[in-house]
C-alpha cells in the first residue's frame, strides 16, 4: 500500500466532477470521474468519496486539497481554489512534458493555453459563452442522428463526403442536421462534416494564442477519435492525448496542493481577475442575439498574462 502524504485535487466542471489523489512524489494513486449533467455538490462529493475509497484513505489522511472548475468554490475542505487555466496547464505539463499548446474541450467551454520552453503559461483563450465547439455540440449531433455519443467518433471517421454545415451554434445545429437528414444525407457524412466544422472552430480559438507544438488535447472530447483526427488535420500537426485526458485539471490541482505543502506556499499565481473571467456556473451561455457567428456574444476571451505564471516542479 502506498504511504502518505496524500493530496487531493478536485475539478468540478460544468458536466462532470473529477477527483485525483496523488502521493508525495506526485504519482496518481487514484482518480474518479462522475458525469453529472450539471454542476452538482452531490456529484462532486461522490467523485471525492470514490477517489478516497480507491486510495484507501479518508479526508483525515490528506495533507492538502485544492479545487478548480466552474464549481471550485463549492468544494468543502479546499485550502485554495485555482482556475482551470492554471490547473490544466500544471496537470498537462506533468502528464506530457514538453507540451507547448494545451487545447481543453469540456462540456460547455473550450480553452487554448500556450506553455513556453520553461513550462510557463504565456497566453490563453477560451470560449465559455457559446456552446459551439464544446462537448455539448457533440451531444446535439449524437441525439440528432440517434447514435450513442460514444460511437459518434468512430462513425465520423467513416464519412467520405464534406457536407456544408453553415450554423456553428448548438441551439440551431439540430435543425440543420435534421435538414441534412431530410435530404437523405448519410449519417456518417453528417457526423464527419460536423466534426470538421468543430475542428475549424477550434482552430479559430487557437489562432487567438498562436500555434505551437507539441499539441495536447484534454477533456472528455479527447476520447473521441474523430475529434482528435480532424483537429490534427486542421492544425496540420500531430495532436497528442494524455493517458487520462479528463483528469488533467484535477491532477494539476493535486500537484499544486503538494507544491504548497512541500514549499510552504503555492509556487504559481492564478489568473488575475479570475472571478470575472471564470464566473460561477449559475450564469448560462449568452445565446441571446447570437446568430452562430463570432459576435460579441460568442467571441472567445483571449488574455495575454503579461508576467509569466510559473508552473514550478
Amino acid at each position: 500500500m502506498t504511504t502518505g502524504p496524500f493530496y487531493l485535487g478536485v475539478d468540478l466542471g460544468s458536466t462532470t466532477a473529477k477527483a485525483v489523489v496523488i502521493d508525495g512524489d506526485g504519482e496518481i494513486v487514484s482518480s474518479s470521474t462522475i458525469a453529472m449533467g450539471a454542476v452538482s455538490r452531490a456529484g462532486m462529493q461522490r467523485a471525492v468519496d470514490e477517489a478516497l475509497a480507491s486510495a484507501g484513505i479518508t479526508t483525515a489522511d490528506l495533507s492538502g486539497t485544492i479545487s478548480t472548475g466552474y464549481g471550485r468554490r463549492l468544494v468543502p475542505g479546499a485550502q485554495r481554489t485555482f482556475t482551470e487555466i492554471t490547473c490544466h496547464a500544471r496537470g498537462t505539463s506533468a502528464m506530457v512534458p514538453g507540451v507547448r499548446l494545451v487545447i481543453d474541450i469540456g462540456g460547455q467551454d473550450s480553452k487554448a493555453i500556450t506553455v513556453d520552453d520553461d513550462g510557463l503559461v504565456q497566453e490563453f483563450a477560451m470560449n465559455d459563452r457559446c456552446a459551439s465547439g464544446t462537448g455539448r455540440f457533440y451531444e446535439v449531433l449524437a441525439q440528432s442522428i440517434d447514435v450513442p455519443l460514444e460511437e459518434v467518433g468512430a462513425l465520423a471517421l467513416t464519412g467520405s463526403n464534406d457536407l456544408e454545415v453553415s450554423t456553428m451554434c448548438a441551439t440551431f445545429a439540430e435543425t440543420e442536421i435534421v435538414s441534412l437528414l431530410a435530404q437523405d444525407a448519410p449519417i456518417a457524412d453528417i457526423a464527419s462534416s460536423v466534426h470538421r466544422a468543430i475542428a475549424a472552430r477550434t482552430l479559430a480559438l487557437v489562432a487567438q494564442v498562436g500555434r505551437h507544438t507539441p499539441v495536447v488535447l484534454t477533456g472528455g472530447v479527447a476520447q473521441n477519435p474523430a475529434a482528435v483526427a480532424f483537429l490534427a488535420r486542421a492544425l496540420n500537426t500531430e495532436v497528442l492525448v494524455p493517458p487520462h485526458p479528463q483528469i488533467t485539471g484535477a491532477y494539476g490541482a493535486a500537484l499544486l496542493a503538494r507544491d504548497a505543502d512541500k514549499r510552504g506556499r503555492v509556487v504559481v499565481d492564478d489568473v488575475a481577475g479570475a472571478d470575472e473571467l471564470f464566473p460561477r456556473p449559475s450564469q448560462p451561455h449568452s445565446c441571446g442575439s447570437c446568430d452562430g457567428t463570432l459576435t460579441s456574444a460568442s467571441t472567445p476571451t483571449s488574455v495575454d498574462l503579461g508576467l509569466p505564471i510559473r508552473l514550478g516542479g
